[in-house]
């Protein structure tokens, strides 16, 4: 069920978003300290640094990962869960991607 629900999920994000990111599930994500800061923050902010990144002007690049089962313990989040979390979220960055560019300055 959970593969499924990522699945869906990350065409949902990917369509709304149009980030071409594949799956943003990985928690492994390295950016440069400046393009970081041009970043707005709020919780949850995670799911989205892909599409917030290149709204910024930044470049992304997606590489394979290898996933691995969990060797111990439970995951506390339920499909249901993640889905309400993320909802509100998603329709809040497509809302801030759609509104424009961000412009940075640069001195001469």
């Amino acid at each position: 069920h959970k593969r499924v629900a990522s699945r869906f999920a990350n065409a949902l994000r990917s369509r709304m978003l149009r980030d071409a990111t594949p799956d943003t599930g990985c928690g492994i994500k390295l950016f440069e300290r400046d393009c970081f800061l041009d970043l707005p923050w709020f919780d949850h902010v995670h799911r989205f640094l892909p599409a917030l990144v290149q709204r910024a002007g930044w470049k992304t690049v997606s590489v394979p990962v290898a996933h691995r089962p969990r060797q111990s313990g439970q995951s506390k989040y339920t499909n249901l869960h993640r889905a309400l979390v993320g909802i509100a979220d998603l329709f809040g960055v497509s809302w801030l991607i759609r509104r424009g560019k961000v412009v940075r300055a640069e001195e001469r």
